[in-house]
């Protein structure tokens, strides 16, 4: 499987989602065992008007996204999530962010991943791991 998954096929199959769409992913590089994406930043991220930092829902749906499609190399896609948690590091300003998924453990049902969120100097923000089900989906119905 992992042989024909490329960026190019990866970016595709992430933006279908309108969701994706939404937060501007770009798929900056693909390998066996991770993915890199950048996120698009966008007004509507701000939860604080004040302060200017981005809702911590955002970032936790981007580690969910890099955790989950870090598995694609070994799936060919996106699948569900079973259990995830997350941890908060720094407040996120305004910008691009980068965020890095890493397979953890591969399994035939169940796989472990883990993702990071960084602003574009570096710095990290969130960090988090999934359980994710990676068992194949049935056969289509005759």
């Amino acid at each position: 499987m992992s042989e024909d998954i490329t960026v190019e096929k990866v970016q595709a199959l992430i933006t279908r989602a309108p969701f994706h769409q939404w937060l501007g992913l770009q798929v900056l590089a693909v390998s066996d065992d991770g993915i890199e994406l950048k996120a698009t930043w966008r007004e509507e991220w701000v939860v604080n008007v004040e302060r200017r930092y981005t809702h911590g829902g955002i970032l936790a749906a981007l580690v969910d996204l890099a955790a989950d499609w870090a598995l694609v190399k070994r799936t060919g896609r996106g699948v569900p999530t079973i259990d995830m948690r997350v941890d908060y590091h720094a407040a996120a300003m305004p910008g691009n962010l980068i965020v890095k998924g890493r397979v953890v453990r591969g399994g035939g049902q169940f796989s472990t991943a883990e993702a990071y969120v960084y602003d574009e100097s570096g710095k990290l923000l969130a960090s988090g791991r999934g359980t994710y089900f990676t068992a194949p989906p049935p056969p289509p119905k005759s």
